[in-house]
């Protein structure tokens, strides 16, 4: 799978159901595999104004990776 492959798809936290936002970039290991990937979450003010956040996600936090979706639990952050 490409990384342009994985920036198309929406993540999903398992725990609440919400989107989390879309793949930006992942970071590599010494060993060439993906170690984490980062996040862009849009946030609309009330001015319809958006802000983007950027978080980070452990690659052992992803669950399942679909057609469309990928399912993460960021419950357990490792961090």
């Amino acid at each position: 799978m490409h990384l342009s492959e994985l920036q198309t798809k929406e993540v999903i936290n398992i725990a609440t159901g919400k989107k989390m936002g879309i793949i930006i970039d992942v970071i590599i290991d010494n060993s060439g595999k993906i170690d984490e990937i980062i996040l862009e979450e849009r946030r609309s003010s009330r001015r319809f104004m958006s802000s983007k956040e950027e978080s980070v996600i452990k690659w052992e936090q992803i669950i399942k990776i679909g057609d469309d979706i990928i399912l993460v639990d960021n419950r357990s952050k490792k961090m």
